[in-house]
């Protein structure tokens, strides 16, 4: 099983997440996804979310 994983949305990487025992640790590849740095998930599904959350926030930013 590996220990990291691409989080992407929309075809963009937001980030990397890496297991850190039983939860993940987010690393932002992106500055639009900088909020979720170093934050931890007890999954990949809601890392996943919270970065697609992000995303969402940002384009209603932009208009």
């Amino acid at each position: 099983m590996s220990d990291a994983y691409v989080i992407e949305v929309s075809s963009r990487t937001a980030g990397i997440v890496v297991r850190d025992g039983v939860n993940f640790c987010f690393h932002a590849a992106h500055h639009d996804f900088q909020s979720l740095e170093r934050r931890t998930f007890a999954s990949l599904l809601a890392a996943q979310k919270a970065a697609k959350v992000c995303a969402d926030q940002i384009r209603k930013l932009m208009g």
